[in-house]
């Protein structure tokens, strides 16, 4: 089978290679994978940011959103072949901590989790790969190729779910937020906005593209400049830039008993001169909760194949601005002018499995 490898530490190490495809040791279900996104986690990969090989290997699949079939699978797993699925990206440490115990393995308290693609486990960039039924998650025939998306649709619906949890501390009748970065996370966090009836404000640089549109026939508000020149206070902010700049904004913006969530990750070595005690003064005399999220658990997952489901297929259809087929990997992941979601499309070329 092809897959696409990086060794983890070293700038521009992508390649197609061939392997043979793993056995029942890897996971009890055997996927044939269909789609792959792209996101910027892959590109920090590629130039050698961070990742972690498996035990005992040089190098890493790359790839963590995806969309599969099921080819083959125990009985009564739960999952029988032809069965669209997506694969969970985040698996729990081994001791477990408390957390990863009950099933939280995206609040994992010692970092000692796993992650496919990322850290220590091959992704899913290959034609073929394996997953225990446990971290794999039904997507609807109806769905299609928009499964694709569940997974950075997952992200932020942890990032929902844990605003809609911190808000319940008082009474609480959120009515509008603020998203910033139009990007795919960006574009799902004002979809799930506006899927929650709020007033969704949507802040980007890009004045041109496709982005406008998008957040427009969401229902939604499009805004570019800066940020200070867009009006009001605001309930709800999820910040998906990692722009140290907004991040420091964001916090202005927050009305009374306000919940800021962080969802983009910053490259350490950024530098801004901070009003540290107006922020401390902003945050404890207004009830102000700013927070950090990442990653998703299963339910999670299941929250974003519901939203997505519940969507405009048309909408979902001009989120996703490119489809790049495998053998043409190099270009899938490089930025193109008003990119949105990238795609790569694994057509098929593979080896063919033995049971």
């Amino acid at each position: 089978m092809r897959a696409l490898t990086v060794q983890p530490g070293t700038s521009d190490s992508l390649q197609l290679e061939q392997f043979q495809i793993h056995g029942p040791e890897h996971g009890a279900v055997l996927v044939r994978a269909l789609l792959l996104g792209v996101c910027g986690t892959d590109r920090e990969l590629i130039a050698g940011q961070y990742g972690t090989a498996p035990p005992g290997h040089s190098r890493l699949i790359i790839g963590h959103e995806s969309l599969g079939r099921v080819e083959d699978a125990p009985a009564n797993c739960g999952f029988r072949p032809g069965d669209l699925v997506v694969p969970i990206v985040r698996h729990p440490d081994p001791v477990p901590c408390e957390n990863c115990a009950a099933g939280e393995w995206d609040m994992c308290r010692n970092g000692q989790y796993t992650e496919h693609g990322i850290k220590a486990l091959d992704g899913f960039g290959a034609d073929w790969y394996r997953m225990e039924p446990a971290f794999l998650v039904h997507v609807d025939q109806s769905l299609g190729t928009f499964g694709v998306l569940v997974e950075p649709m997952s992200v932020v619906a942890k990032a929902w779910e844990h605003v809609e949890r911190i808000g319940r501390r008082a009474h609480w009748q959120p009515r509008r937020a603020l998203v910033t970065g139009a990007g795919p996370v960006g574009l799902l966090a004002a979809l799930l906005g506006r899927q929650r009836a709020l007033e969704v404000h949507v802040f980007d640089r890009e004045a041109t593209g496709p982005k406008p549109a998008l957040v427009h026939d969401l229902g939604a508000a499009y805004h570019t400049g800066n940020l200070p020149d867009v009006p009001g206070a605001f309930d709800v902010i999820i910040e998906c830039t990692a722009a140290p700049a907004l991040v420091s904004e964001v916090i202005s913006r927050a009305a009374p008993d306000g919940v800021v969530c962080l969802v983009g990750v910053s490259v350490p070595g950024s530098t801004r001169t901070l009003d540290v005690g107006a922020i401390d003064r902003a945050i404890v005399l207004g009830n102000r909760v700013i927070f950090g999220s990442v990653n998703a658990n299963c339910r999670h997952y299941e929250a974003a194949v519901r939203a997505l489901t519940a969507a405009d297929p048309a909408w979902l259809a001009r989120l996703i601005t490119r489809r790049v087929p495998m053998q043409r990997y190099r270009d899938a992941f490089a930025a193109h002018e008003h990119d949105v979601k990238t795609i790569i499309e694994l057509d098929g070329v593979s080896s063919t499995p033995t049971h």
